[in-house]
């Protein structure tokens, strides 16, 4: 999206001088046709009166030069042109006048009548209104500039709080008055922007807090193990513990790396394998992993085969990371069950289940709950943010359902079609 930055000002007042000027166009022409109409039907009025007059005194037996002397004013002339060819009466030589004809008894009657003082009062108004004109557009001008400065004093204020939030003072608002007009409206959606970025960046920089801890505790561990190596004697019983010891906490901090770089890939856009999985094949070759780890735990998988089309690893590391939760969460004596269906899958254990309050709180980066979760286990607590990103990245969700014993996460997924030749636990 490219934003045309014009100035707001100026084409403001741009706009509205141009609208006042076009008005004041239209205004001048219409006043001006008016008057000449409204002229040219007087000076038609009294060419008519006169002319009617001039008719009735003929008929009446007035004599011509008589009728001449009467009708003849200062701006109404005469003539009467007898049979014989005589003209009684002159015309007007010079200026400007508006004929009249009308033939009485043989007589041809000539009004001539003076327009000249018309032209003048029409070019007087004419000049009027355009001096008038141009006075209404400097004074609206001068007006505008105060007027749509105070107008836009509210972008002002958003311009101001943006750089004075930029320069790193935070937590600054607008807090419009009203949210139902346009400039309350983009107000209330800039308040949310800053609301949204400032929530944010308090989670990354909160994240990064937390990623530097998890880090630090493994790599801690890593160094003080490392130390004592090198310092034990060669001969030392406690060598072989102290690489035991080196190698758990190699791995601990190379997991929560990896799990980092997931998180940074999802975040990123990654792009996944699309190919056919079969989720009931899936479920059962987590069962089987789980059970050549720990080949004493209760967990089936049980459900329609279904296939979709996704990231078959991305979606078994899911399947894992939710079956292990649910293994740690129940101990050794627990119980898993994994039903697969036409919408998706769920994992649900006989645990001790997961508070109402926590089951959105789950998902966040780095969050651990006391029972569930133990740093002693190994957890980085990325598993489930990874989890709910795998599954939204291929366009479903991830939830923790209500249940009346244990937990139950739920796992939607788009495009999900039967499987032709099911397979059998």
């Amino acid at each position: 999206m490219n934003l045309r930055t014009v100035s707001l000002r100026r084409r403001v007042a741009v706009s509205v001088l141009l609208v006042l000027f076009l008005v004041l166009v239209t205004l001048v022409i219409s006043v001006d046709r008016t008057f000449a109409g409204q002229s040219s039907k007087d000076v038609d009025g009294v060419l008519n009166n006169a002319g009617a007059r001039a008719v009735e005194m003929l008929r009446n037996g007035r004599r011509p030069a008589e009728v001449v002397g009467v009708l003849t004013k200062r701006n109404i002339h005469v003539t009467i042109e007898l049979p014989n060819g005589t003209t009684v009466g002159s015309a007007p030589e010079e200026g400007q006048f508006e004929r009249q004809v009308r033939n009485v008894q043989r007589n041809k009657v000539t009004l001539y009548a003076d327009t000249e003082a018309i032209s003048q009062a029409q070019h007087r108004l004419r000049k009027l209104l355009l001096i008038l004109g141009l006075a209404a557009i400097g004074i609206t001008g001068a007006l505008i500039v105060v007027v749509v400065r105070r107008a836009l004093a509210p972008l002002d204020a958003m311009t101001s709080l943006a750089q004075a939030i930029a320069a790193g003072h935070r937590g600054g608002r607008l807090n419009p008055s009203r949210t139902d007009t346009e400039l309350g409206r983009t107000a209330a959606a800039f308040d949310g922007m800053l609301d949204s970025l400032e929530g944010s960046e308090q989670r990354t920089r909160r994240f990064v807090a937390d990623a530097a801890h998890e880090l630090r505790t493994p790599i801690t561990g890593v160094q003080a193990v490392a130390e004592a190596l090198v310092q034990a004697p060669v001969d030392s019983p406690d060598r072989d513990q102290m690489s035991f010891l080196l190698v758990r906490e190699a791995r601990r901090a190379g997991r929560l790396v990896d799990d980092l770089l997931a998180l940074a890939q999802l975040d990123a856009g990654y792009e996944m394998q699309r190919e056919s999985v079969d989720l009931l094949g899936l479920a059962e070759a987590e069962v089987a992993r789980t059970r050549f780890v720990a080949p004493d735990f209760d967990i089936t998988a049980e459900g329609v085969p279904v296939a979709v089309v996704g990231d078959g690893q991305r979606l078994a590391q899911v399947l894992a990371n939710l079956v292990d939760n649910a293994r740690q969460a129940t101990g050794p004596q627990g119980t898993v069950r994994i039903r697969v269906d036409l919408t998706g899958f769920t994992v649900s254990d006989n645990g001790p289940g997961v508070p109402e309050a926590e089951r959105e709180r789950i998902f966040d980066r780095l969050v651990r709950l006391d029972d569930a979760r133990d740093r002693r286990s190994g957890g980085s607590g990325l598993g489930l943010a990874i989890a709910r990103g795998v599954i939204r990245a291929h366009g479903g969700d991830l939830t923790c359902e209500p249940s009346e014993q244990g937990a139950v996460f739920r796992v939607v997924l788009p495009a999900i079609n039967p499987v032709a030749e099911p397979s059998r636990v």
